[in-house]
């Protein structure tokens, strides 16, 4: 599959499974991921994880992939209003391809206004976030609205790396 996927993590903090299951189905089906964040270099995870970040996010060129993936975890909690994090998800929708967040990163597309009206999931405790942002919150693990797909928490990777793979054929 000739497909390229960007996988956005926190520098420091994101939550290693929403990373690493997700990625790993996708490249087991021959789809390319490369990983942003705020700095290219490293990052490391929640437990010690360590990931090669080939990006900035605020330098990506959004004709180069197919998808974005906000991965989640406690890293990730600041960052939900980030502007190049922000612009990044904008970006992408606007270009009609695969948005993805999962666990509090759906936060980051609420706060670019993408979720207006359209149906999404997010962790525990994030919900008036969504809400607040004109999204119809769904208590499910995985959520899909369009180009536009949602995962609740770790436990969900695996549906949610399934998913984004599905649409990315």
């Amino acid at each position: 599959m000739n497909k390229k996927a960007l996988f956005v993590v926190a520098q420091e903090g994101f939550q290693e499974w929403e990373y690493g299951v997700p990625r790993k189905i996708l490249e087991s089906a021959g789809v390319k991921v490369e990983v942003a964040s705020l700095d290219s270099g490293a990052a490391i995870g929640a437990e010690g994880l360590l990931a090669r970040v080939e990006h900035r996010a605020k330098d990506i060129d959004v004709e180069d992939f197919d998808a974005v993936v906000f991965v989640g975890g406690g890293g990730m909690v600041p960052l939900v209003k980030e502007k190049d994090f922000i612009h990044l998800a904008e970006d992408f929708f606007n270009a009609e391809k695969i948005v993805a967040a999962i666990c509090i990163a759906p936060c980051i597309l609420a706060n670019a206004g993408l979720l207006d009206g359209k149906r999404a999931t997010v962790c525990d405790g994030a919900e008036k976030i969504l809400e607040g942002a004109g999204a119809v919150y769904r208590r499910a693990e995985v959520e899909m609205d369009g180009k536009i797909i949602t995962a609740k928490s770790p436990m969900a990777a695996e549906e949610f790396g399934k998913i984004i793979l599905e649409n990315l054929k």
